[in-house]
């Protein structure tokens, strides 16, 4: 098994847990933002001001830095489909019913990424390798001259994402580069982190890392599928989404554009990671009984799909962490989107079983990224 990966991400619905067991139990659920106390430490010392370099700068309705021709940009509306397509689709379907009422996690609070678009100006500073997974040596390529962690431009008032994975994105369109981190913090004025990478040239990128680099589990950019608020603001969303499932196929099967894996199923109806699933075109979506980020997302679903990235403790989507933006303005911008809802309700009711899964490897170019 390949041992440059982040470790299975099964915390990644403690979110909706809590949440529902409070509902169960007869409780009221706290807001998720005001309970967050990495919010709420770092909230008095960032100004209104200060963060310039929110994920809203650059995506918006243009979706990702990535290309046009990017995994997560093409059009699949009339892609083929996969010959256990069905079966495929059921396991999915499957595993959503399996979990807090059927309900796929919507992950904006917890298990999500932050994200900073930064100028040309920005200080850098080499991020430190914490060894979390207890390697016995330290891996080629990650430090040093020209090393992924190295000379990294993270703003002072950076914030990971919260959440035991403490996600931190950094996009530099200056320099056309990307850099993602896993377990993310701030040690004595020091950034360190367990794992993460670097995307040079991402404005031309398929979108995912090489050598075994990047945050997620299939090494494909966490910020690539995940759902801006200013997107969701602006009422649309232009690229293909990011899901994790609880059981992805297993680990020495994945499908392009996914470059390896950390599943377990090994059943002839698995979904490995790196498959891409849509939404039967056909359906019309606003007869749907959906909140309006669930119909966003399967008007997205049916034009771009989804790309299984992760291992999760349910089936999740991932949306942009508003840590950023509670920091510097005090104002969590997913309050007003959800409209009231709380976070694991926003996806009720989304049509799991109508989904039509796709070739293994489709899409996938001649010459693909080394």
């Amino acid at each position: 098994m390949p041992e440059e990966r982040p470790m299975s991400r099964t915390s990644r619905c403690l979110a909706a847990v809590l949440a529902t067991t409070a509902v169960l139990a007869g409780g009221a659920v706290p807001t998720s933002a005001a309970a967050d106390p990495h919010v709420s430490r770092h909230r008095r010392a960032v100004s209104a001001t200060a963060t310039q370099s929110l994920m809203t700068d650059f995506r918006g309705p243009v979706g990702t830095p990535f290309s046009a021709v990017s995994a997560w940009k093409q059009d699949i509306s009339q892609a083929p489909t996969h010959t256990r397509s069905a079966a495929m689709v059921r396991n999915v379907a499957d595993q959503a019913a399996k979990y807090y009422g059927g309900i796929a996690a919507f992950n904006a609070y917890r298990y999500s990424t932050s994200v900073y678009t930064v100028a040309a100006n920005t200080p850098r500073a080499d991020v430190r390798w914490h060894n979390c997974q207890r390697k016995s040596y330290t891996p080629a390529g990650l430090t040093g001259p020209g090393g992924q962690f190295s000379q990294v431009p993270i703003p002072a008032e950076a914030v990971p994402a919260a959440g035991t994975d403490g996600e931190l994105t950094i996009y530099s369109p200056a320099t056309d580069q990307l850099w993602e981190f896993w377990q993310a913090k701030k040690v004595d004025g020091t950034w360190q982190a367990c794992w993460g990478g670097r995307i040079d040239r991402v404005s031309t990128d398929p979108g995912y890392f090489s050598g075994g680099f990047g945050a997620s589990a299939s090494g494909l950019a966490i910020v690539g599928g995940t759902i801006g608020i200013k997107e969701a603001q602006a009422g649309r969303i232009d690229h293909a989404l990011a899901l994790a499932l609880p059981a992805p196929g297993n680990w020495n099967e994945f499908s392009w554009p996914a470059q390896r894996s950390d599943g377990y199923d090994k059943s002839a109806a698995a979904v490995p990671e790196g498959t891409r699933l849509r939404l039967d075109p056909s359906i019309d979506v606003d007869k749907l009984k959906l909140t309006p980020i669930a119909k966003m997302i399967a008007k997205a679903a049916q034009k771009y799909g989804f790309i299984v990235t992760d291992k999760a403790g349910c089936v999740a989507v991932t949306a942009e962490s508003p840590t950023a933006t509670i920091a510097a303005t005090g104002v969590d911008p997913w309050k007003e989107l959800m409209q009231g809802k709380p976070d694991y309700l926003i996806m009720k009711n989304f049509p799991w079983d109508k989904l039509q899964a796709l070739p293994k490897d489709w899409g996938k170019p001649s010459s693909p990224k080394k």
